[in-house]
């Protein structure tokens, strides 16, 4: 018996592999076509026979004692301030903060303040034994005697010729002398005034002819002495550091601070403040920023803010740690709730509860801007005239999670 084999040629063979391809698309596209229909996928059975999904509404009911424990308040408007927060230091006015030197050099004799005292202007700090004080009033006495020599001398020459002796040149000449003499004690009180002494005083020293060598060295403005280096026997020169006394004026304070690079734009010299400090947490201080810093430090991306801050009362001592708001633009109103209204939820949204019959209360997710004089600022959620808990929300939202059997 004889077997054939009929071997298919090059061209049938390609005409088998097309047709099987062909046949696996349309598999594929069936296969695609059931899936789509039977999840419910567009054009399919499964969307045109399911209901849109609708969010859920969250609600709570309460009873009438618990309806009673809950304050219903209707959503209204409330005044808000532009503000930046920031802190800083507190530090002295540095323009009123006045180191004290001797204005001649000596020897201190007795000192009458000490650091933390509060003087006020012109009172004695220290004293000193002045060898150029001496030397002033010693001229001074001088200038003095030689005056009246002078006087003495014009007068007795006047007569003289008034009773027909002497010359008018003698008088012309005695005249002359009397004026210098007047003019070189003029000169030479004006140099012991230069020590601080009075009128008074030099009266006392010129008619005693006594020089008193101790200079009084007075404090120039009214403050607190915050630096003291004096000692008695210590001998001082003008300039020399460090200074005997350092008096500061601390009825307007300096805070120093540094805001971030981002919020600089906002800030301008002027600006109202209020300021805490920790030691006086119920109290306000106010102030406004005078100095904006020039440049942006490099390391911390941040500019120094200087501001003034009134202290009549000189409670602020430098170095305070300081926390203040800063006025960046004028009071706006806006949608309004209590604080107690919202609710912060553990994913971090903010909610509240909205009622209609103080009975029923819908969660409704509220965004929320600032938070000022125990108002919360509302961007949306609600609208005015809508009720919601305020006293009593948290009490809802744990109703809420305990479930309906409690």
């Amino acid at each position: 018996m004889t077997v054939r084999f009929n071997i298919p040629s090059v061209a049938e063979l390609a005409r088998h592999r097309r047709a099987i391809a062909v046949g696996l698309v349309a598999v594929v596209g069936l296969l695609v076509w059931w899936l789509l229909a039977g999840s419910g996928g567009p054009g399919g059975p499964g969307e045109r026979g399911r209901a849109p999904v609708q969010p859920t509404e969250v609600v709570v009911e309460l009873t009438q004692a618990q309806a009673e424990t809950v304050k219903i308040a209707a959503v209204g408007q409330a005044i808000f301030e532009r503000l930046l927060p920031a802190v800083g230091n507190i530090d002295f006015n540095q323009n009123m903060l006045v180191q004290v030197f001797t204005p001649y050099q000596g020897r201190i004799i007795s000192t009458y303040a000490n650091v933390g005292d509060r003087v006020l202007r012109g009172q004695v700090l220290f004293t000193i034994d002045s060898p150029d004080l001496l030397t002033a009033e010693s001229s001074l006495i001088s200038a003095a005697g030689v005056l009246i020599l002078q006087n003495a001398n014009l007068k007795r020459l006047k007569e003289t010729l008034r009773g027909g002796g002497g010359a008018q040149k003698d008088v012309d000449q005695a005249t002359s002398d009397q004026q210098a003499a007047e003019g070189a004690l003029r000169t030479a009180r004006d140099n012991v005034r230069l020590f601080g002494k009075t009128d008074d005083e030099i009266d006392r020293i010129v008619s005693d002819r006594r020089a008193d060598p101790v200079l009084v060295i007075r404090s120039p403005i009214a403050g607190l002495v915050t630096q003291r280096t004096a000692a008695p026997g210590l001998f001082v020169q003008p300039g020399n550091a460090p200074a005997p006394f350092t008096v500061a004026d601390t009825s307007l304070m300096w805070m120093v601070a540094n805001v971030v690079e981002s919020e600089s734009s906002a800030l301008r010299v002027g600006q109202q403040e209020r300021v805490k400090v920790a030691a006086f947490p119920d109290r306000e201080f106010e102030g406004a920023v005078s100095v904006l810093g020039a440049s942006v430090d490099p390391n911390t991306r941040r500019i120094m803010v200087r501001s003034e801050i009134k202290d009549p009362e000189g409670l602020l001592r430098a170095g305070m740690f300081a926390r203040f708001t800063i006025q960046i633009g004028d009071p706006f109103q806006a949608t309004a709730v209590a604080n107690s209204a919202v609710v912060r939820e553990g994913d971090g949204t903010m909610t509240v509860w909205v009622t209609t019959d103080r009975h029923r209360f819908v969660k409704r997710t509220v965004k929320i801007g600032l938070q000022q004089q125990g108002f919360t600022q509302i961007l949306d959620g609600v609208r005015q005239g809508e009720l919601v808990a305020t006293d009593g929300a948290i009490f809802i939202s744990n109703k809420l999670l305990a479930g309906p059997t409690d």
